[in-house]
């Protein structure tokens, strides 16, 4: 899959394509239903299909304290895009000189212009221009002028639930990773490098953990413990037990570790019935469901008795999930 960052990026040749447009954050399924239908059409037309994304998040831009934490960093969403067959990815910086733009210069400067649209899909709650102000339907009228087919999606919904970036967000905050898991169609997960943490879970508690950092920008599911799935993705060798691109049973704590005091907010992850070194390499945690919330313990022996249970119970889960 070819990437350009920026629309200077985008080779003068270009012959035609096929677009999918948004901010794609999380990729759910309501997405991949959108891209589905994209990448159908640019295979019946012969032509790339093209998502087109931007980063940062446009409500970062205008809104900082506002903006949300994001589901998939840009790595992430250009995997799963690549999965659900798209072609190439432009990733447009998201300033306010683009916000800027009228709808009827921003389609012909990126749509028509610079990607040569044969067509173009946007759900139906799309926006773009200057204050917002093309909407769907703006889109579709701007197509009918330019010659250029428009094809606006409606939202999946199911259940009652319009599938969307905002209810996966809803659901980690309550602790339900089910639920987020539901509208991702796909466990969430996150990825990052394994680093040294306090050092008490071997030494102390008997449960090394592999120590994970987030900065608040990237979302979570809300402080609590969790069973899940940890991999190891990079291909450097591991002293242990465990395999690179092979899956692992975890209990995963969220959270400040309240019985310890302050520690820094991190996902750490025991790996049960392994053995390894995991320093320094890059891990993907998947969250499967939750065991409890983070709890402040009057004793070690009591923490101690609570993990025990909290493996025991993450083992079950986990193998009925995988029969």
């Amino acid at each position: 899959m070819e990437i350009w960052h920026g629309q200077a990026a985008v080779p003068s040749d270009i012959s035609g394509s096929v677009l999918t447009i948004g901010v794609f954050d999380g990729l759910h399924r309501g997405h991949q239903e959108l891209i589905s239908q994209a990448v159908t059409r640019a295979k019946e037309l012969g032509l790339p299909a093209i998502m087109v994304t931007f980063d940062p998040h446009p409500v970062a831009v205008f809104l900082p304290q506002q903006g949300p934490a994001q589901l998939t960093t840009m790595p992430q969403r250009l995997a799963y895009a690549e999965k659900l067959g798209i072609d190439k990815v432009l990733i447009i910086d998201f300033t306010r000189e683009l916000a800027g733009l009228s709808p009827q210069h921003y389609y012909s400067a990126l749509i028509q212009d610079t990607l040569k649209a044969r067509a173009v899909y946007v759900g139906e709650n799309f926006t773009f221009g200057k204050d917002s102000a093309g909407t769907a339907e703006t889109l579709q009228e701007l197509g009918d002028n330019a010659g250029i087919e428009t094809h606006i999606v409606g939202l999946v919904a199911e259940e009652d639930e319009v599938l969307c970036s905002s209810l996966v967000r809803k659901y980690l905050d309550a602790t339900d990773v089910v639920g987020a898991s539901w509208v991702l169609g796909r466990p969430f997960s996150v990825t990052a490098k394994i680093v040294h943490g306090a050092g008490r879970g071997g030494k102390t508690l008997g449960f090394p953990t592999a120590n994970q950092y987030f900065p608040e920008t990237v979302a979570l599911p809300a402080d609590g413990v969790y069973a899940g799935w940890i991999t190891i993705t990079d291909s450097g060798p591991i002293e242990g037990t465990m395999e690179a691109g092979k899956r692992y049973m975890a209990a995963v704590s969220v959270g400040t570790n309240p019985t310890f005091g302050a520690d820094p907010h991190s996902v750490e992850s025991f790996v049960i019935g392994q053995e390894a070194n995991l320093y320094g390499h890059t891990a993907t945690v998947e969250f499967i469901d939750f065991l409890r919330p983070m709890t402040k313990f009057s004793s070690i022996d009591e923490l101690i008795a609570t993990i025990n249970c909290d493996v025991q119970q993450a083992t079950e889960i986990l193998k009925r999930s995988s029969d």
